[in-house]
Order: C-alpha cells, then structure tokens, then sequence
C-alpha cells in the first residue's frame, strides 16, 4: 500500500461512528470497515472493542466473535491487531502473532477498575459480607460477635503478585488502609520502601505471615501453576486469596479442596481454568467464595480509555514510532 492510498481499519460497527471523528488529525486517509464488508479483506489495522468479543473466552468463542476473527484471516495484508483487553493470552491473538501481525494490548485502561474490584472482594470477605447476605435470605439477626467478629484489617500482611499497573494500585489501597505489603514479582526488583520484595521463586518466603494472597500477575510460562498446592499449604488457615490475573495462575482443583476443608478462610475469585466457570464446578457452591465472572474489569469508562490508546498507538503507527 502507498502513503496515498486509504489505510484500511477493520472494527465493529457500533466502534466506527465514535473512532470516526478521532481519525480526521492523523493525516492519513482512513477507511473503517467491518466483517462482511468488501474492503475487509484490504485491511491492514484491525481493532478488537469489547463489543466484538462480548460474552466471549478464551475458551468459548460465540458466533459474532468468530466472524471477526475470520474476517481477520481472510487478510492477508494484515499488519497490526489492537485489542481492548490488558492480556494477549487468547489462542487467536497468538495465531495472530505466529502469523507476522503484530498485537498490542491496552495496558492502564481498566488497571482502577480492577483494583478497585480486588479490593472490594477483600472488603467483602474481611466484613465478611457472604455471611451476613446468607442470614438475610434466612431473615435471620446474626451480629458479628463472638467467633465470627472480623479481624482488623489494620497490621495485616498482603502479598501482591505481579507489580504492574494493576498490582501498585492495590498495594496503594491496602497501604492506606494500614496493611502491610509485600511484593512477589519476575525480577525481585524492589518495588518500593517498606515493601518487602521477593521473586515469584521467594514466595515460600513470606507466605506464612500473609492474611491475603493477591494474584495480579501476567499469564506467562514463569507464572502458570505458580500457586501450587504446596504454597498453598503455607498460607495460615485464616487466610484468603484473591484472584484478579488469570485462572491458571493457582492450581484450581487444590485451591478448591482448600477451601472445603476450611485449610483457607475464603477467596474472590474472578478467573478459572475453564470459563465460563461450568455448573458442576463445585466453587458454585462454596460459602465462604465470591465467585465473580470474569469482570473484574468493567466499567462504564472503559471504551473510551481504550479507545484513546488505541488511536494514539495508531498515530504512532502510522509515523513509524510504534
């Protein structure tokens, strides 16, 4: 393709009216197209919303997801794949890479949101939320006294996995609530003061003294499986882990008989192996876990975040700099 000739962007529908007028001050004529279109197969930038993938996994592809994944297939000019998501784990984003396109991810657009969402599950269970939502479909009056007055949360330890953009801001949260940090991360660089530091390798380390496992962490070959049963064992029995990376971080099956033995006082749970989380999953019924499907990162302002990311990323693109 020519500098002169329409760069071809392949996205929603309901994507193209609002990228359309964001377009004008790139200084490259643009021609937005969708599946089934007849310039689809001339595009060489594609644009993954959250529309497109919808209700979507990793694991179940609906109709309307697969259509656009085809549409991306059948062109062979295809350069660039931005998506809406923080993780590029999908099997299609790596078909895409093992192809020649290149994939970026929209890093920072939902990193609040999910904090946000990891905290409110640890709040949950530290007030010990599913308890009390229990007596009230039983419209029964059962203070939190005795052996079910919660711990103060004040002096506790975190441990956070994973110190990206996600993970700072949770530690930032726990630390004005009075926790204690610490910080599992693929280097062990120190992630700031006071912060204890180990690598992912350490973790046995500092397991023992956690109220709360934390997981914020990527899916890479160093980090699937990396809780395993046996650090698992390590943590105190009233302990609680959150889950806001990925399923196959944590060995779910011992996790589970973890949490049905009591060997762990709870856990928040917005990833599995399989999802969606499939019905005979005996994490459904679990009392002690808020089971969340996979939303840690919704919100209202979202598109927009990625939206912005995505053209300025096609700014870069379009002068070479990317």
């Amino acid at each position: 393709m020519t500098q002169n000739s329409p760069l071809h962007i392949l996205c929603s529908e309901k994507e193209a009216p609002l990228l359309a007028p964001q377009l004008g001050s790139l200084g490259r004529a643009i021609a937005l197209c969708h599946p089934g279109d007849s310039q689809a197969a001339q595009a060489e930038v594609a644009f993954i919303s959250r529309d497109i993938t919808g209700r979507s996994t990793k694991f179940e592809i609906m109709p309307e997801t697969e259509r656009f994944y085809d549409a991306m297939r059948a062109a062979p000019n295809m350069q660039w794949l931005h998506v809406h998501s923080a993780g590029i784990d999908r099997d299609f984003y790596q078909e895409q890479q093992q192809r020649g396109v290149r994939v970026t991810a929209s890093h920072g657009a939902s990193d609040a949101v999910v904090a946000q969402a990891a905290l409110t599950g640890l709040l949950a269970l530290a007030r010990k939320l599913p308890q009390l939502m229990r007596a009230q479909q039983r419209h029964k009056w059962e203070p939190l006294f005795g052996e079910h007055t919660p711990r103060d949360l004040q002096g506790q330890c975190a441990v956070i996995v994973g110190w990206g953009g996600i993970g700072q801001r949770i530690g930032q949260l726990l630390q004005a609530l009075g926790l204690k940090v610490c910080v599992a991360r693929h280097g062990g660089e120190p992630a700031g003061p006071d912060l204890r530091t180990v690598r992912y390798d350490g973790l046995r380390d500092i397991l023992p003294e956690a109220s709360w496992l934390i997981l914020a962490c990527p899916l890479t070959d160093t980090t699937r499986g990396l809780i395993s049963a046996e650090l698992l064992a390590m943590l105190p029995a009233h302990a609680c882990l959150i889950n806001v990376a990925r399923g196959h971080v944590v060995d779910e099956p011992a996790l589970i008989q973890a949490l049905q033995s009591n060997r762990l006082a709870g856990a928040f749970l917005d990833v599995f192996y399989h999802e969606p989380l499939p019905v005979e999953s005996p994490i459904w019924d679990l009392q002690n876990v808020i089971a969340s499907p996979h939303s840690a990162g919704f919100s209202d302002g979202n598109p927009a975040r990625v939206r912005q990311i995505f053209i300025d990323k096609l700014q870069r693109w379009i002068q070479g700099t990317l």
